[in-house]
């Protein structure tokens, strides 16, 4: 009896072998990770969306701007001001075409002799060049990096947001990169200028006639922002925070004396006039500044769109409870979210580290510029997909995302609604309505 039980154990584990290999095989198999993809845990909205991706390069130059690093004893000379940009967009693709790109960025540092510039490459998932899908018109988001970052820190994030409908334009911002680092006075003063500019150039290329691919495609008019870092800084004061008279004192004092940083300050009647109505709604992923006095009360009440802040609660980059955390509090006009990664630092919007930084301690400086010591950076990049996805979807598109917003503070006593069951931890959700 013992021997008929063996045998019939070995018939039946033989069979269920065979029709678990079954089910495997007929499933596509996939070995390469692309930065974005989602994980068996991906929340809900990170999830790629119903179109393709196309993406292309373009460049643009803002004319006579001032050159704010040879600015001498008050005197701003002018230059005029190229920026490089990489464009997302739902696209056609052809039969021979693949949603897979090369992207190129650098490693290394232009002020530091010690880490020379070695340039490296990453693949994305976007059709270089690809025709445009012209069956919409799609609402517009502008992406600015931080100091240093490039035009593709972001990519997981903006690859994502193109398949769900939007025309997403991130920029390299020209002596703030991983390339061209320069003096920090002109990410200071250039940040917010630089957006505004771009603002305006794609609109154009929206237009009707205009001999660019995006000709009525893109709607500017229902634009938001994306920024991290430094990136962050600038949209928040594009958004209408006004930066402090104590900004104001030490630019003058880095730059011998340039009073160019006081036309984006509080009160300022040019920074007044530039507030733009286009722009619906913003993203700021650790912005920089507050710690360091940037802005005051009086600023951050300029802010009157909705505002979707991300942070690490151990930020030693821009500061948490005195940094981010206080600017959520301070921006009491806006509707407005807190998104918090316990025990993060700085790294909560970028890319995963390059593969060549993984294994060569030489390069230990340009990995913790990607990575975060206690979270999977793959993992931050489907938890921002997810949110971002849901906070953009309300107040670009009107979707009826709000269930994914509607949370418990803390995702550690309930389930998140959105996230598979046991994944929603060490997370942190806080909102206030404008006036609270």
């Amino acid at each position: 009896m013992k021997q008929i039980s063996g045998w019939l154990f070995c018939i039946i584990l033989f069979a269920f072998t065979e029709n678990c290999f079954a089910q495997k095989s007929a499933q596509p198999i996939t070995t390469t990770y692309i930065n974005g993809d989602a994980l068996p845990d991906a929340p809900e909205l990170a999830t790629r969306g119903e179109f393709n991706v196309g993406v292309r390069t373009i460049d643009v130059v803002n004319k006579g701007q001032i050159d704010i690093l040879k600015s001498k004893e008050g005197v701003d000379p002018l230059y005029d001001r190229p920026l490089k940009l990489e464009i997302w967009y739902p696209a056609v693709l052809s039969k021979k075409q693949k949603e897979v790109t090369t992207y190129e960025d650098v490693l290394g540092s232009p002020l530091d002799s010690t880490r020379p510039i070695i340039p490296f490459t990453f693949y994305g998932r976007a059709a270089r060049d690809a025709d445009p899908d012209k069956g919409s018109v799609y609402p517009l988001i502008i992406v600015s990096h931080g100091y240093p970052g490039s035009r593709v820190l972001l990519s997981y994030l903006t690859e994502n947001l193109a398949s769900k409908g939007y025309i997403v334009v991130a920029i390299d911002h020209k002596e703030s990169t991983h390339r061209d680092q320069a003096g920090f006075a002109s990410t200071l003063l250039n940040r917010a200028k630089d957006i505004l500019f771009v603002l305006n150039q794609i609109a154009d290329a929206g237009k009707k006639g205009s001999n660019s691919f995006l000709s009525e495609i893109v709607d500017a008019n229902n634009t938001a922002l994306i920024g991290y870092s430094m990136g962050g800084y600038g949209v928040m004061n594009v958004a209408g925070a006004g930066y402090s008279d104590k900004l104001s004192g030490f630019f003058k004092m880095m730059t011998g004396g340039s009073t160019a940083i006081n036309s984006r300050t509080t009160g300022n009647d040019e920074f007044k006039a530039s507030i733009d109505p286009r722009i619906r709604a913003v993203v700021a992923f650790a912005p920089w500044g507050m710690q360091r006095g940037i802005w005051n009360a009086e600023g951050l009440k300029g802010v009157k769109v909705p505002l979707f802040f991300v942070a690490g609660s151990q930020d030693d980059v821009s500061g948490y409870e005195d940094g981010t955390k206080a600017m959520y509090t301070g921006t009491l006009n806006a509707d407005r979210y807190l998104l918090t990664y316990i025990n993060a630092r700085h790294n909560t919007a970028p890319n995963p580290p390059p593969a060549l930084t993984m294994n060569d301690k030489k390069f230990s400086a340009d990995y913790y510029h990607y990575a975060e010591p206690a979270w999977d950076q793959r993992r931050i990049n489907n938890i921002n997909q997810h949110f971002v996805t849901a906070f953009l979807g309300i107040y670009l598109k009107q979707k009826e995302y709000g269930k994914y917003l509607d949370l418990p503070e803390k995702s550690n006593t309930k389930n998140w609604t959105g996230f598979t069951p046991r994944s929603s931890v060490g997370l942190e959700l806080l909102h206030a309505k404008a006036g609270n």
